[in-house]
Order: C-alpha cells, then sequence, then structure tokens
C-alpha cells in the first residue's frame, strides 16, 4: 500500500539524487512532467544555499499546481546522506522539517531519528539498500518504503539481479518498493513494475538532459557510451560504484588497474574531498546504451511515457 503522496504520481518513476548534477531547476522538471524529481541536499554548497534552493522548488511547484488543477505536478524527495562524515545532516534535516519535503531518502546509513523526524510532518522516508539483510534492517528502523539499488545502476550500487533483490525483498515487506539499475526506457520501467516495484529510479538518463548541472562532456559521454564502458570499482570513494570509463583514463588513470579504494576515507561532508571524485570521475549506470541525445528534461519524461505505452500495448 502506498502512502498517499506516493499514490498522487503520475508516472511510476523516481529521478534518483545525483550528486552535484542534481539542483532545483531539474527538479523542478522533473517533477512537473510527473515524476518524483530529487536532489542531495549535500548539493547546495554552501549550507546556507539549501534553504534558498527547498524555498525555490517549494513556491515553484505550488504555483504551478495552483494554475494547474487538474494537472499537478510529482512531489519532490531530497536525499540525505546519513553517515557520520555529513556533518550538515542536523542543519540540513532540520530545513527538511521546516519545509515539509514530501519524501526523504536516505542512504548510506538507517536512523530511527531521522525517520522519526520525517514522520512528524507527516513525510515519507525511502531508504536505499543494496541487498535484503540492509533492507530489513531500513525497514527495523522506521523506514517507510526501499529503493532496491540492483547491478547495472549508476554511482554507488549493488551486485545483485534485479530479479533477486526484488523477489527476496516482496517476500516479506509490501510497502512502497523503487527499483535501480540500467532503467533508460519505457520498456524497461513495466518490466520494473511487472517485477514487483511500484517504481522506477531512474538517474543516469537524466544527465544528458538540459537542466542538469553537469558539463557538456559528461553529458555527451553519456550519449556516445554504452554498457560496456561502464567500470565498477571502490577506488574513487571507498565504496563500490559504476563509472564512465572515458573519465577514468581522461583522468589519467587505467580503468584495469585501479585497485580497491579505502572505506575508511569516504566522505560526503562539507568539504571538497568526495566532491572532487564525482566531479573528475564521472558515475553512471549500465542503461545509457539508450540515451540517444541530450534533450530537455519534458522530452525525455514524454518518450519513456510514450514507450511505456506502447510496450504495455504490446502485451
Amino acid at each position: 500500500m502506498l502512502p498517499p503522496v506516493l499514490q498522487n504520481v503520475p508516472f511510476p518513476v523516481i529521478a534518483s539524487p545525483m550528486f552535484i548534477l542534481s539542483n532545483p531547476k531539474l527538479v523542478i522538471e522533473q517533477c512537473k512532467a510527473g515524476v518524483v524529481g530529487s536532489m542531495p541536499a549535500l548539493n547546495a554548497r554552501p549550507a546556507a544555499l539549501f534553504e534558498d534552493w527547498l524555498a525555490e522548488i517549494t513556491e515553484t511547484l505550488a504555483a504551478y499546481n495552483a494554475a494547474n488543477p487538474d494537472k499537478p505536478a510529482a512531489p519532490f524527495a531530497i536525499n540525505q546522506i546519513v553517515h557520520k562524515s555529513n556533518d550538515r545532516l542536523e542543519h540540513d534535516l532540520a530545513l527538511c522539517v521546516k519545509y515539509k519535503v514530501p519524501v526523504i531518502i536516505t542512504s548510506l546509513g538507517a536512523r530511527t531519528d531521522v525517520n522519526e523526524a520525517v514522520h512528524s510532518y507527516g513525510g515519507v522516508v525511502l531508504h536505499d539498500v543494496i541487498n535484503n539483510k540492509f533492507a530489513q534492517k531500513a525497514v527495523e528502523k522506521g523506514a517507510d518504503g526501499l529503493i532496491a539499488v540492483a547491478a547495472g545502476a549508476g554511482g554507488h550500487a549493488g551486485t545483485t539481479s534485479p530479479f533477486a533483490l526484488i523477489q527476496e525483498i516482496r517476500e516479506w515487506f509490501t510497502g512502497p518498493l523503487a527499483l535501480s539499475g540500467s532503467i533508460a526506457t519505457g520498456r524497461a520501467i513495466l518490466a520494473a513494475r511487472a517485477m514487483g516495484a511500484d517504481f522506477a529510479y531512474i538517474g543516469s538518463a537524466f544527465i544528458a538532459t538540459e537542466e542538469a548541472r553537469a558539463a557538456d562532456a559528461y553529458k555527451q559521454m553519456i550519449v556516445d557510451s554504452n554498457s560496456a564502458d561502464i567500470v565498477y570499482s571502490s577506488k574513487f570513494t571507498g565504496v563500490p560504484g559504476n563509472y564512465l570509463r572515458g573519465s577514468i583514463v581522461a583522468a589519467g588513470l587505467d580503468p584495469e588497474a585501479l585497485g580497491n579504494g579505502d572505506p575508511s576515507q569516504m566522505s560526503f561532508g562539507s568539504g571538497e574531498s568526495s566532491a572532487k571524485a564525482w566531479k573528475d570521475i564521472w558515475g553512471s549506470g549500465q542503461g545509457i546504451g539508450a540515451i540517444k541525445k541530450i534533450v530537455p528534461t519534458a522530452e525525455l519524461v514524454a518518450r519513456l511515457k510514450a514507450e511505456y505505452a506502447e510496450a504495455r500495448a504490446s502485451l
């Protein structure tokens, strides 16, 4: 059973929050197009900028909904990194409570106090997980829903097949469930739902949009690459993830001889150490072979909707 805020999503897609790349402009266009738009709180730097961004998103979407009562925007989500190195968590969470952010996506740890803060104003918490064990822990600590980050997802990702991961979670969990991993077509969205997910969780396809805060070369590399160009490594943040081979080569590194990163050096705080890794080494999922050009967000979502409808009609 979906909570009310997620029952009203026009199209079963949650746009994943992309470190550095997601911004209010992208989030607003995603929501107006009918998918849950999202961004990491840490993308607002300095921290004081975060409140300005929350005000911009909430006020713009409220005005849009008032002007379009028959076709309101989807709700938006903010990603909070629940990791000890995130020294902004308390500050950013307090602002989410103040602005009553509809959906909070938590990553890299599950905390009861964070979930309780979101529940205090009626918000919904979705926690991303890479295996069934972490999924059970997240729900035990009060998460309302789960994001199954399967093999092939962009950035930090697991290695479990989406078929196995969804099946194992659905054996015991009936709440909101999104699937992440190589989803870049309407047919893949329908497949995710057929497997038991309520939503497809899509990130990499939105990198190649006009609104994304990515370098032009990054967007073009998404268009020019496919699954063979993705490298899975823990070298850059200490946590295994998927990255574009071309960006690794451009940084002067050998994709075949990266070695492992140090998990103890993982950082998601307000400093530049973690930001530099994502700025120079570009994350991407394996589904990018379906991305053929850089387009406005509205055009991308329109394509996904058309493909989804066509796939349903063909069954």
